[in-house]
């Protein structure tokens, strides 16, 4: 009888311990595929959305300077002194322009170089000041200076946008945020025009219309100081603590480690190795290239294309 008490409670001993044991593997397996889930699912786009508005406004500014002058042209002609000279006319619409292209060459430098919120934020220097110079100016030369600076700004404030809303925005809403730069710029046309209605009525209305654009260029300035720095940026710089912070703040803290993962990956195939001509004729590639005369026929076809 004792063996039979002893035999049953060592039997009761395995099983219990065995149940228990599956209990915790299908607990484990529970909080790994809620996990999972979790992780699988789309971030927020509520988390990004107002760093991504911000940063559109410099595409907005980009169109309401593109037509700011169109409007009061005539006026702005008469009131400083070259009414009727069309050179003059169309140096003061095609400053901006020509100054934008010399400030998109410098773009990347900056932005690689001080990040992309002092990006920004320097970009807004010039629009005020340029914008400043121009509600005030006297003379023909004064409006051409302020319209130069304004488009260096210009040209450094858009492809930094651009640049930031692809880096900020969850993956799944990427295109719908790249498409509000083009929005923000036809509204910031249209702006200009409804703004320049009055020019017709009110003497030195045109300079009111300058006068505005410096409204939007501060809340730019100043509500960058809140936004996010592009996680891309601080990885590149090795500042991957505050890269992880910045993705929680965009994603949420459920998706940091992923993100983190395919910005590693992506930075691992951005390494790729570059061959020079010189290394095929006499270096540490020649041998490749003497023994797969096929390469030396691809090379030459590519040279003709």
């Amino acid at each position: 009888m004792w063996v039979h008490l002893s035999a049953s409670s060592s039997m009761y001993k395995r099983m219990t311990s065995r149940d228990s044991m599956n209990a915790d593997v299908e607990a484990d397996s529970d909080i790994l595929q809620n996990g999972v889930e979790k992780e699988m699912t789309n971030p927020s786009w509520k988390y990004s959305c107002p760093h991504v508005l911000v940063a559109t406004i410099v595409a907005f500014l980009f169109g309401y300077h593109l037509g700011v002058v169109n409007e009061p042209l005539d006026s702005i002609s008469v009131d400083l002194g070259f009414s009727g000279d069309t050179l003059a006319e169309g140096l003061v619409v095609s400053t901006c322009l020509g100054a934008a292209f010399a400030g998109s060459l410098i773009s990347g430098w900056i932005a690689d170089g001080v990040g992309r919120r002092r990006a920004f934020q320097l970009c807004t220097l010039p629009m005020l000041m340029g914008a400043s110079i121009c509600a005030t100016a006297k003379t023909l030369a004064g409006m051409l200076a302020g319209r130069f600076l304004v488009g260096l700004g210009l040209g450094v404030g858009p492809p930094v946008a651009s640049l930031y809303i692809a880096e900020v925005s969850p993956a799944h809403v990427r295109g719908t945020y790249g498409s509000l730069i083009q929005i923000a710029t036809c509204l910031g046309l249209m702006a200009a025009l409804v703004i320049g209605i009055p020019v017709k009525n009110i003497v030195g209305w045109w300079r009111v219309c300058f006068w505005v654009s410096t409204i939007p260029a501060a809340i730019l300035a100043l509500a960058m100081m809140f936004c996010v720095e592009s996680p891309h940026w601080l990885y590149k710089r090795g500042k991957l603590a505050e890269a992880e912070f910045e993705f929680e703040r965009l994603l949420g803290s459920s998706h940091v480690k992923s993100a983190m993962l395919e910005l590693s990956k992506s930075d691992t195939g951005d390494e790729t190795e570059s061959v020079k001509i010189s290394e095929l004729l006499h270096g540490r590639h020649s041998r490749d290239v003497r023994e797969y005369p096929r390469t030396w026929q691809m090379f030459l076809l590519g040279l003709q294309t």
